[in-house]
């Protein structure tokens, strides 16, 4: 898994380092050893796709083309959805679930469904049973979807039957969606999470998160300020826990929903953390561990560890 952050010499990332794999920035890191995931190092079983380069993980979509499958708002637990699933693939894959913020809709985080599951994963962007759920309601809710997609992995009428590799499951969620994030990432059941400009009433929670975390946070957020929510929850995770923190450059507290500006951001890191923890794919470890991020104009600060 990645936990620290050493730098890439640049010259190697000029020379076309990004198709390196975890031998290689071994070979060519910046005065360090290479990042490792525990176990599996290549061929898990669970990488699939091309070599990634940064235009393919900043493009529009992955390698894979996408299908939905609408979720009834009658469905228990939580306020019903979509589930978005790679075509043209065999195997399992991560199945990782999306959650909106309060008095939003599930409209407010779509982009990250067709996102990642062109990239291999099983998403599902889901709406909250009301608007003004808080976070440990949020957290209920995202279970409830979990459970609902392992659910529906194992029924002879759903699209996604046999798809779902249960064991390997992600949360990601907006504002109180991230506190619950936060909390769900504190029950040992995630493999990887990614709150994004995360609200919770403390930071507590995030002292018990072992799940491979990694924060979006806001640079302008006025709703969910910086120095109260993502960088004292990113500092109240373990160092323990691989985890990574990234504030977009003037964003506001819609920054890191996708759909915008910072597109190509959320995508190189997003999808880079998700496949990492998720499918123990090395060829990632690059682009977050490598490049020096606050170079990139989008990035005001960067916070992490890969070892």
């Amino acid at each position: 898994m990645i936990r620290t952050t050493k730098n890439l010499a640049l010259s190697a990332l000029a020379a076309g380092t990004m198709l390196l794999s975890a031998t290689a920035l071994a070979a060519g890191g910046g005065g360090g050893s290479a990042p490792t995931v525990p176990g599996c190092q290549t061929d898990c079983g669970f990488e699939r796709g091309p070599d990634p380069t940064v235009s393919f993980l900043e493009g529009r979509s992955g390698h894979l083309s996408v299908r939905t499958q609408r979720v009834s708002g009658l469905v228990s637990g939580f306020g019903g959805g979509t589930i978005h699933y790679p075509t043209g693939t065999t195997g399992t894959m991560g199945a990782v679930v999306v959650i909106p913020g309060f008095v939003s809709a599930e409209s407010s985080i779509d982009w990250w469904g067709p996102k990642l599951a062109s990239h291999g994963f099983v998403v599902m962007t889901i709406d909250t049973n009301t608007g003004f759920d808080q976070p440990p309601s949020r957290a209920r809710q995202i279970n409830a979807a979990l459970d609902y997609l392992i659910d529906q992995n194992s029924s002879s009428s759903s699209p996604i039957r046999g798809m779902i590799d249960e064991n390997r499951l992600g949360v990601i969620g907006w504002s109180m969606g991230g506190g619950g994030t936060l909390r769900v990432a504190g029950e040992g059941r995630l493999s990887a999470a990614i709150p994004l400009a995360p609200w919770d009433t403390s930071s507590i929670h995030a002292r018990n998160v072992t799940t491979p975390t990694l924060i979006f946070a806001c640079q302008a957020d006025v709703v969910a300020p910086v120095g109260v929510h993502a960088s004292p929850f990113y500092n109240a995770i373990p160092n323990s826990t691989p985890k990574a923190f990234v504030e977009i450059r003037n964003g506001s507290h819609f920054c890191a929903n996708g759909g915008g500006l910072n597109n190509a951001v959320l995508g190189r890191l997003g999808v880079s953390w998700m496949k990492v923890h998720m499918d123990k794919d090395a060829r990632y470890n690059q682009f977050i561990c490598g490049p020096r991020h606050e170079s990139d104009r989008g990035i005001s600060e960067y916070r992490g560890s890969c070892r």
